[in-house]
C-alpha cells in the first residue's frame, strides 16, 4: 500500500490510508471495474496521481464519477488525461450538484467545456454532464459515435448543435431545466431515440423533423412555453408517454388520439379552450386546468340567488360517439355513446355556496359549492354519469351523502353512490337526465316509498323499530311520502333539562306530496325514550310533540291522540303529516323545551380566529372554525402567521350568515364582492373552510406609534349601523345579541426610511390600470390579488409575458420572501401597462390560463363593482346622457381612479 500513496498530498493520502484495499485488487476500486471521486474535495488530484503511477488496474476501469466543484484548470487538466488513463472507460459521470447554497439548492458545477481528446473514448456509452455551467455543447460530444445515454440536465443551454443528429445509437438525451429556445432540425435523425426529456425549458415551437423519431416511447415537453404542436408528432407510432403539461397550448392535433400505443397524454394547464372529439374519448388524457370554453353571458339564475356571481362559464362540446371529461372545478362526466343526436356545447361553473342559491334542510349540511352544468333542462336520450368530489363528514351514523339538484322549480335528491378516490376524498355518483345545478349534501338517512289506494308500509333502515303504516283506502291517488329519523344524544339532553331521568326518543320527519291530509287514519310506531318501557314508564311524563314548519314552537298532543304502549314502542295515529317526539319527564311546559332541544341537535359549536402573516401583518386570516378543528388548523397556520388565541366557543347553524368588521382606527383596504361598506360577509358551512384573506390599512401615523386595533364578528347581514365598538355590543349582549366575539389586530409601527420604502415600494403613481369601459383596479385590489396567488405566481408571471429572466431575477431578489416576489412581480407589470387599453382583460386572461379562476372571479366582480360605482357617481351629478345607449363621460386618466 505504501508504494501505491507514495507521493501524494497529505488529504489525499489519508483517504488512500482509509480504503483498505491492496495493490493487487486496485486503488479505490469498487466492484472490480469502478472509480468514484465524487463525494469527496479533491478528486482530480487523486485521479491524477492515480493515472502518474500508471498502474495496470486502471485498464480494468469501466465506470467513472468526478465532481466537478473543482478548480476549472485542475478539471481540464484531469480529464484530459482520462482517454490515456482510463481506454476502456464506459460510463463517465461529470456532475455538480454536490455543494448547496444557504437555501438548500444545488449548486452548479464549474465544467463549460470539455477537451477535445475525450472523443477518443471508443466505448463510452454513459455520459452525465447534469448540474453545469455549459452554455454549449462541447465539441466532442457528437464525435462519441458509441453513445447510448446523454445527460444534460440543468446547464445553460439555448441551443444544441446539428451535429447531436450523428450519434446513430443514442437511446436517451435528457436536457431538462435549461434555456432552450429552438431545437436542431438533425433531432429528427436519431431513428434510435427512445426517451427524450426536454422538460423545464423555453421551448415555443418544434421542428417537423420531431415526427421522424420512429422508436421514440417517451417524450417529456412539459413546463415550455410551446403555443402548437407540429401534425408530425402523429407519426410516432412508438410512442407511449407523451407530457406536455403547462405549457401555452391553444390546440393540438387530432392525429394524437390514433397514436396506437399511447397509455398517456398530459395535457393540463395549457389554453385549450377546444380538444378533438377523439382525445375527450381517450380515458388515458388528463385536461384539468385547461379553459375548455369561452365567455358566455349571463344566463338566468335560479329563485333566490345572489346576484354577485362569477359571469362567465367554460364551455366543451360533445357529440353523439360520448365521451368522459374531468373539470378542472372537481367533477367528472361521463356521456354514453348516442346521450345527444347531435353535437352540443355543455357549459359549466363552479359557484360558491350562497344562502340564496343553497337549499338545505334543518338537519342538512353542505359539503360542496355548487356546480352548474348547462344548458338547463334539455333532456338526454341517456342519462349522463355525473360524480362530484367531496371530503367525507366525520359523523356518517344515521346520516347519508346525496346529490342534490334543481328541477324545474324545486330542489330534489338523487340516487347516489360513493366511490373512494383516497381516505379523506370520495366521488358522489349520480345519473343525471339533464342539466341544473348540483351540489353535495349531508343529511339523516331517509326512506321514501310510493303510497297506492291498496295501502303499504314504510320502515326506516336507520332504526328499524320507526314504521309507518298506511291502510287500504288512505289515498285515492299515488303519491310520494319521504321519512328522515334525527337522534340526539342523552347526555346532551339531560345537560339541558337538568334532569337525570330525561329522555327522547329519535325524532320522526314525515313528508309527503299530493293533498295535505289522508282519508283515514295511519298508524305510527315510534321507540319509547330510552331507558324507559311501556311496563314501568309513568304515563303522566310521557309526551307526544308536534311541530308543524314553519311554526316556531313544539306543541304537545298526547291528549289529542290515543297512545298504544307496547314493551318498546308507541303506536298513535294521524291524518295528516309532520314531525314527531317523544319525550320523557317530569317538566310541565315541554313545548318551549322542545324547541331549545332542537335548536341544540343543529347547532354547532365554533370558534373565530383572526391571524396576520408574520412577513406582512397588513394580510389578515378570518377563519370561522368547527371546535374539534381548531387545534389542527392552527398548528398548520402558524408557521406562517401569528395572532391572538381563538374566541371563545359560540354556537351557530348551518348556512348562517355573520360578518367581521375592523374597529379602532382598522379597515379593509379595498372594497371586495364580499364586503359591504368595509365588513367582511361569510356564510357559515360546517364542512367547507369558511376562510378570508383581506388587507387592512388604517389612517392613523403608523410612523409615530404602532395601531392597536380589532376586528368583532357579528351575526347575520350587515345592518345599516353597526356599533363601532364592541363594548357597546357586550354590554348589551342577551339572549339575541348579534356581537359574538372580538380580536386584537396590531399593525407594528413603521420606521421612517420603513414607512417610505413601503410606501415606495407600492406607489403607482397614478395607478390607471383599465378603462371606463372595462373597469378599473387600484393599487388596493392589486394587493388583494397579490395576496391570493401564493406558490402559482410564477405561472401567471408567464402568462402576463414576463421574460424568464426577469422571473429568475424576482427570485433571486427575493429570495427569503414569497410575498415580496408576488408583490414586486404585480405591481412591476402594473407599472408598465399604466394606461393601456386592455390590461384588466390581460390580467384575468393570465389568471384564467394559471389555473387561478377563483381570483380571476374576484377580479371581474371588482370590475363589475366599480362599473356600477361609475355609471351612479356620473348619475348623480348629473352627466348621464339621457339615452341609455350613449355612455357617460371617462373619468379623466390623470386623476385617481375610484376605488373599485
Amino acid at each position: 500500500m505504501a508504494a501505491v500513496v507514495e507521493g501524494l498530498e497529505p488529504e489525499a493520502a489519508a483517504a488512500e490510508d482509509a480504503v483498505e484495499t491492496t495493490v493487487d485488487a486496485g486503488p479505490l476500486l469498487v466492484g472490480g471495474n469502478r472509480l468514484s471521486f465524487d463525494l469527496h474535495p479533491g478528486g482530480c488530484r487523486r485521479l491524477l496521481h492515480l493515472c502518474a503511477q500508471q498502474l495496470p488496474q486502471l485498464l480494468q476501469v469501466e465506470f467513472l464519477r468526478l465532481s466537478t466543484h473543482e478548480d476549472p484548470q485542475l478539471l481540464e487538466a484531469t480529464l484530459a488525461r482520462v482517454p490515456w488513463c482510463l481506454p476502456r472507460l464506459r460510463s463517465l459521470v461529470l456532475k455538480g450538484g454536490q455543494c448547496r447554497d444557504a437555501l438548500g439548492a444545488c449548486l452548479r458545477g464549474a465544467l463549460t467545456t470539455l477537451p477535445a481528446g475525450l472523443s477518443g473514448l471508443a466505448r463510452l456509452a454513459h455520459l452525465d454532464l447534469s448540474f453545469n455551467s455549459l452554455e454549449t455543447l462541447p465539441g466532442c460530444v457528437p464525435q462519441m459515435r458509441g453513445l447510448d445515454a446523454l445527460l444534460l440536465s440543468h446547464n445553460c443551454l439555448s441551443e444544441l448543435p446539428e451535429a447531436l443528429g450523428a450519434l446513430p445509437g443514442l437511446t436517451f438525451l435528457a436536457v431538462t431545466h435549461n434555456r432552450l429556445q429552438t431545437l436542431p432540425t438533425a433531432l429528427g435523425a436519431l431513428s434510435t431515440l427512445q426517451r427524450l426529456d426536454l422538460s423545464k425549458n423555453l421551448l415555443d415551437t418544434l421542428p417537423p423533423e420531431i415526427g421522424g423519431l420512429g422508436s421514440l416511447s417517451e417524450l417529456n415537453l412539459a413546463s415550455n412555453r410551446l403555443q402548437s404542436l407540429p401534425a408530425s408528432l402523429a407519426g410516432l407510432r412508438s410512442l407511449r408517454l407523451l407530457l406536455l403539461h403547462s405549457n401555452l397550448l391553444a390546440s393540438v392535433p387530432a392525429g394524437l388520439a390514433r397514436l396506437p400505443l399511447l397509455t398517456r397524454l398530459d395535457l393540463r394547464d395549457n389554453q385549450l379552450r377546444e380538444v378533438p372529439p377523439e382525445l375527450l374519448d381517450a380515458p388515458f388524457v388528463r385536461l384539468q386546468g385547461n379553459p375548455l370554453g369561452e365567455v358566455s353571458a349571463d344566463p338566468p339564475s335560479p329563485p333566490g340567488s345572489l346576484t354577485r356571481r362569477p359571469r362567465f362559464l367554460l364551455s366543451f362540446p360533445v357529440t353523439p360517439r360520448g365521451c368522459s371529461v374531468t373539470l378542472a372545478c372537481g367533477a367528472r362526466l361521463q356521456f354514453p355513446a348516442g346521450a345527444t343526436a347531435t353535437p352540443i356545447t355543455i357549459r359549466y361553473r363552479l359557484l360558491p355556496p350562497e344562502p340564496g342559491l343553497v337549499p338545505l334542510g334543518p338537519h342538512d349540511a353542505l359539503l360542496s359549492g355548487v356546480l352548474e352544468l348547462q344548458p338547463h333542462g334539455v333532456a338526454f336520450q341517456q342519462d349522463v354519469g355525473l360524480w362530484l368530489l367531496f371530503v367525507p363528514p366525520r359523523a356518517r351514523r344515521f346520516r347519508e351523502v346525496v346529490v342534490r339538484t334543481r328541477t324545474d322549480d324545486s330542489w330534489g335528491d338523487l340516487e347516489t353512490h360513493l366511490e373512494e378516490e383516497a381516505p379523506t376524498r370520495l366521488w358522489a355518483h349520480c345519473q343525471v337526465p339533464h342539466f341544473s345545478w348540483f351540489l353535495v349534501v349531508s343529511r339523516p338517512v331517509s326512506n321514501a316509498c310510493l303510497v297506492t289506494p291498496e295501502g303499504t308500509l314504510l320502515c326506516s333502515s336507520g332504526h328499524p323499530g320507526v314504521k309507518v303504516t298506511f291502510p287500504p283506502g288512505a289515498t285515492e291517488e299515488p303519491r310520494r311520502i319521504s321519512m328522515q329519523v334525527v337522534h340526539m344524544a342523552g347526555r346532551e339532553l339531560r345537560a339541558l333539562l337538568g334532569e337525570p331521568g330525561a329522555a327522547v326518543s329519535p325524532l320522526l320527519c314525515l313528508s309527503q306530496s299530493g293533498p295535505p291530509s289522508f282519508l283515514r287514519p295511519v298508524t305510527v310506531q315510534l321507540p319509547l325514550p330510552s331507558g324507559t318501557t311501556g311496563l314501568s314508564l309513568d304515563r303522566a311524563c310521557l309526551h307526544l310533540l308536534y311541530w308543524a314548519p314553519p311554526a316556531a314552537t313544539w306543541d304537545d298532543i298526547t291528549a289529542q291522540v290515543v297512545l298504544e304502549l307496547t314493551h318498546l314502542y308507541a303506536r298513535f295515529q294521524v291524518t295528516h303529516f309532520s314531525w314527531y317526539w317523544l319525550w320523557y319527564t317530569t317538566k310541565t311546559c315541554v313545548g318551549g323545551l322542545a324547541r331549545k332541544a332542537w335548536e341544540r341537535l343543529r347547532l354547532h359549536r365554533v370558534n373565530l380566529i383572526a391571524l396576520q402573516r408574520r412577513r406582512d401583518p397588513e394580510q389578515v386570516l378570518l377563519q370561522c372554525l368547527p371546535r374539534n378543528k381548531v387545534d389542527g388548523t392552527l398548528q398548520r397556520l402558524l408557521e406562517r402567521y401569528r395572532g391572538p388565541e381563538p374566541s371563545d366557543t359560540v354556537e351557530m347553524f348551518e348556512g348562517e350568515k355573520f360578518f367581521a368588521a375592523f374597529e379602532r382606527g382598522i379597515d379593509v383596504d379595498a372594497d371586495r364582492p364580499d364586503c359591504v361598506d368595509g365588513r367582511v360577509c361569510f356564510v357559515f358551512y360546517s364542512h367547507l373552510k369558511n376562510v378570508k384573506e383581506v388587507y387592512v390599512t388604517t389612517t392613523l401615523d403608523r410612523e409615530a406609534q404602532a395601531v392597536r386595533g380589532q376586528v368583532s364578528f357579528y351575526r347575520g347581514t350587515v345592518p345599516v349601523e353597526v356599533p363601532e365598538e364592541a363594548e357597546a355590543a357586550r354590554r348589551r349582549k342577551g339572549a339575541d345579541a348579534l356581537w359574538m366575539a372580538t380580536l386584537p389586530i396590531k399593525l407594528p409601527r413603521l420606521r421612517g426610511s420603513e414607512g417610505q420604502g413601503r410606501r415606495a415600494s407600492l406607489s403607482l403613481a397614478p395607478l390607471n390600470l383599465g378603462d371606463a369601459e372595462t373597469g378599473f383596479l387600484t393599487q388596493s385590489n392589486l394587493l388583494s390579488v397579490a395576496g391570493r396567488l401564493g406558490p402559482d405566481w410564477p405561472a401567471v408571471a408567464l402568462h402576463l409575458g414576463m421574460p424568464y429572466r426577469e422571473l429568475q431575477r424576482i427570485r433571486h431578489e427575493f429570495r427569503d420572501d414569497l410575498d415580496g416576489q408576488i408583490r414586486h412581480m404585480l405591481f412591476s407589470w402594473a407599472e408598465r401597462q399604466a394606461g393601456q387599453p386592455g390590461a384588466v382583460g390581460l390580467l384575468v386572461q393570465a389568471l384564467e390560463q394559471s389555473d387561478r379562476q377563483d381570483v380571476a372571479e374576484e377580479v371581474r366582480a371588482v370590475l363589475e363593482l366599480g362599473r356600477h360605482k361609475y355609471q351612479d357617481g356620473i348619475r348623480r351629478t348629473g352627466l348621464a346622457s339621457e339615452d341609455p345607449a350613449v355612455p357617460g363621460p371617462s373619468p379623466p386618466q390623470s386623476q385617481e381612479p375610484a376605488q373599485a
